[in-house]
């Protein structure tokens, strides 16, 4: 092993010194472009106006912090509403099942009464065929409501509605995650921009501010557009 060694810090010493001065135009021709592109005349623009460009970072932390601030409180209402708008949907459901108990429980009674009777020569006693018609007023009743919204089909489109506000409030929950998370990423490179004097960071915290932008207003406008 000791020998390898050995050999490999010779063969760095005087081979690999020899081959690239041999194949230096070679490598030359072969070059490509440079990917990034030149900045430096920019870079040294913005170290001259170096006052001028802090105070520019200032302004685009601060805007990016108030943007952050909106967008948690959004995102802490949403998830509020979301919760709030499940448990109405899960109290208006419970009270759905509950007429429907009610509801088969007296049309049973009512069916079991006509076919007690259905048979019987002398017909139903018109007192059994007055309560028989006041449960078949109660189930329909039960069944639908509109005066007090509380039948069986106006309590299902109610708890279908709470349904959906609550799907809506928590992708619009999301949404705000994702520009928090956008903003606070932009904030970082911001500063980092301004300690560093790397001018491309500076482009790319203002593009994840962007992207924050447009996530919020998709959160405050459309929320269900875009499912993440």
């Amino acid at each position: 092993m000791a020998k390898g060694v050995v050999m490999g810090v010779i063969g760095c010493v005087t081979i690999l010194p020899a081959m690239v001065l041999l194949l230096d135009k070679p490598l030359q021709k072969t070059r490509h472009r440079a990917l990034i592109p030149d900045m430096g005349r920019l870079a040294r623009g913005v170290t001259k106006a170096y006052p001028a460009f802090i105070l520019l970072f200032a302004l685009l932390v601060a805007v990016l912090a108030a943007l952050l601030a909106i967008s948690e409180m959004g995102g802490k209402s949403s998830q509020t509403n979301a919760l709030s708008s499940h448990i109405d949907a899960s109290n208006t459901w419970t009270f759905f099942q509950a007429k429907t108990i009610r509801q088969t429980v007296v049309r049973t009674a009512a069916e079991d009464l006509e076919a007690t009777y259905k048979d019987n020569p002398q017909g139903m006693p018109p007192a059994v065929k007055a309560q028989v018609d006041r449960w078949k007023q109660t189930a329909q009743r039960y069944e639908s409501e509109p005066e007090t919204n509380e039948g069986r089909r106006e309590l299902s489109a109610k708890a279908k509605a709470k349904e959906q506000q609550r799907e809506k409030s928590l992708s619009a929950y999301h949404m705000f995650e994702y520009a928090s998370a956008a903003y606070q990423l932009a904030i970082v490179l911001a500063g980092a921009a301004a300690l560093t004097s790397v001018i491309w960071l500076t482009f790319l915290s203002a593009g994840l501010g962007a992207v924050g932008l447009a996530f919020t207003g998709l959160a405050f406008l459309a929320p269900t557009l875009i499912h993440l």
